[in-house]
């Protein structure tokens, strides 16, 4: 696991701004470092050594030097790929994983890229026919930003290391405002920085000649097989589980495993047999699993360190955290997450984590919703749409978000797990409101993109591709390595996939059970109190941290600010706060988002 960064430019390139993009990056990889340079382009590494600790060092090149690579990952069947390569021809001078993508793309070019088994994103530069060959991995485990500007393309594992480049141009990118308000994170290819891109899951980069071209080489796709039973399925799961969790346990150090209440966790913990476990939670019992994990990790007969954040330390670590986001995530569990992974770097370099089981297998319980009430949705839609539009105007109790909600079809609303701001409120609360680009238009693509599939595989490709992607593995990716951490996700393995896809509808979701065949195949090895525990992912006190003094009056600070009348009404974000602390609506998760998006603007626009 590393960082890579990088420029090519016809103009030529300099070292000073590749150390200093180097620099920016050292969380990633404080083990060493490499550089390569020629007159068009410069490649640069970070390096966190977990497999071939002494010979793995890059940018790595092939036996006559016409190839370089760095890369930031693992590939998990790198020794099946090696042995193929040998046998080949091929002559490797390390044990390292960064080589099989070397003579990989010797022997194979582009099309390496589906015989790869892991987590990943690379450049390749091809000295003769200067010609860099990026890409990055199925699911987007591993980030990829690019620049493009003038002949000159920046790229990397972080936006943090383009700022550091005289030529970057650093501006707000303000459209994602809009966007991120009701996602709660940045969705899509664009990000907060103007003409900074996100290369997408599965999808590669070419740049020559100054010119760049960008195509997708590999599209997961649900197909749901009929004929087998649930035992059958169960079974499977079990099977290629298990066979994920030992690929992802290849190392040359020791590694361990997150451990929070759910089945995700509990399963990987138990199935991957590590030494530790690690867990965190909070003073007040309804946020805390602490003491859950030490009984589970008893059970499993494996050490658990345990640590309880407290209010302040949570609240003080806000900016560093939005800083090594790269762009605002107003996600709460975001921040215990960092605390995981500082307390588990201070015992492990590797750690496993269950992030991709809700997507693949249908844990979400949204995922429900096709299969609740559906006398609901034998009203006519004009006085569905009525109902929903006074209940938008009422306080959010139980009750009145389900009104809201299916007061259209699915497919006109359903963008994702988040669903914060509606459009009118955005208008309420925004300085300057265009509307020109709406949540749903980037997630009808992906909603509609499986044909005739039912309501729940089109929610889970759509939260593949977008939550997944913008949240889950933003968090993931970024928290473990501000702490020089490798985050391994062996639920988000191709070879899961492949099982995972093919699950009959009934077998994933119904209106009272999620993940359903997993479920089965995790009891197979865990308790069934824990098998069949409630989804609670990393829960948070932030709701009621707000309503107290000290702390509404941080956030009330911000909305103050000089630049929170840039973008905000400030009246209108003074009112949110003032009626939640007030307990007259439950506002917390809209301020939560804003509040983050203005500490990540005092981070890189306000104090830098």
């Amino acid at each position: 696991m590393c960082g890579i960064a990088g420029f090519a430019d016809k103009a030529g390139v300099s070292e000073q701004a590749l150390t200093d993009m180097m620099d920016a990056i050292v969380h990633r990889g404080p083990d060493g470092s490499g550089k390569f340079l020629d007159d068009t382009v410069a490649l640069g590494h970070r390096r966190l050594s977990i497999i071939d600790l002494e010979g793995g060092r890059q940018p790595m090149e092939n036996e006559d030097g016409s190839i370089v690579c760095i890369f930031n990952g693992e590939i998990y069947n790198y020794q099946p790929l090696k042995q193929e390569l040998e046998q080949a021809g091929h002559i490797f001078a390390t044990h390292s994983d960064t080589e099989v993508l070397v003579h990989g793309y010797e022997q194979w070019g582009e099309a390496m890229l589906n015989r790869l088994r892991g987590m990943f994103s690379f450049a390749i530069w091809e000295k003769q026919t200067k010609k860099l060959f990026c890409a990055r991995d199925f699911f987007g485990i591993k980030p990829f930003y690019y620049y493009e500007k003038d002949g000159l393309l920046l790229f990397g594992s972080e936006i943090k290391s383009f700022l550091q480049h005289p030529k970057f141009q650093k501006k707000l990118n303000r459209s994602q405002l809009e966007l991120y308000l009701t996602f709660q994170y940045s969705p899509g290819e664009n990000t907060f920085f103007e003409g900074v891109k996100k290369l997408l899951p599965a999808h590669c980069l070419t740049w020559q000649n100054g010119k760049i071209t960008v195509r997708r080489y590999w599209q997961p796709e649900f197909e749901p097989q009929q004929g087998k039973s649930l035992q059958d399925w169960e079974t499977e799961i079990e099977a290629v589980m298990k066979n994920s969790v030992a690929a992802h346990k290849i190392s040359d150090v020791e590694v361990g495993s997150f451990l929070s209440s759910g089945v995700d966790s509990s399963y990987m913990a138990c199935l991957a047999k590590v030494d530790k476990t690690f867990t965190v939670g909070f003073a007040n019992k309804q946020y805390d699993e602490t003491e859950y994990a030490q009984e589970f990790s008893k059970h499993i007969g494996v050490k658990n360190t345990a640590y309880r954040i407290t209010p302040e330390e949570y609240w003080e670590n806000l900016p560093k955290i939005q800083y090594h986001m790269d762009e605002p995530l107003a996600d709460a569990a975001s921040v215990a997450l960092y605390f995981v992974n500082r307390e588990a770097a201070r015992q492990v370099k590797v750690c496993l984590s269950g992030e991709g089981a809700d997507e693949f297998f249908g844990g979400y319980n949204i995922y429900k919703e096709p299969f609740t009430v559906s006398w609901y949705d034998k009203i006519p839609l004009p006085i569905r749409r009525g109902i929903g539009a006074v209940a938008e105007l009422l306080p959010p109790v139980h009750g009145v978000n389900f009104l809201v909600r299916r007061s259209r079809p699915l497919e006109q609303r359903y963008i994702g797990n988040t669903n914060l701001f509606t459009e009118r409120q955005k208008k309420k609360i925004l300085r300057q409101y265009s509307g020109t680009v709406k949540p749903i238009d980037l997630a009808r693509p992906y909603f509609t993109h499986p044909q005739n599939a039912d309501a729940v595989t089109r929610m889970q490709f759509t939260d593949l591709h977008l939550w997944m992607v913008g949240d889950i593995l933003l968090k993931a990716d970024k928290m473990s390595m501000a702490n020089s951490l490798e985050l391994r996700v062996p639920f988000l393995d191709k070879e899961v996939f492949e099982v995972a896809r093919k699950i009959p509808t009934q077998y994933r979701a119904n209106a009272e059970n999620t993940k359903i065949a997993m479920r089965g195949a995790a009891l197979r090895s865990i308790p069934q109190k824990t098998a069949d525990k409630k989804k609670l992912g990393f829960p948070v006190p932030v709701r009621a941290w707000l309503r107290e003094e000290r702390y509404a009056n941080t956030v009330r600070e911000y909305f103050e600010s000089n630049y929170a009348a840039e973008f905000f009404d400030t009246a209108a974000l003074k009112k949110l706060l003032d009626d939640h602390v007030s307990q007259k609506r439950d506002n917390w998760r809209q301020i939560w988002c804003v509040f983050m998006f203005l500490v990540w603007y005092n981070e890189y626009f306000v104090k830098r």
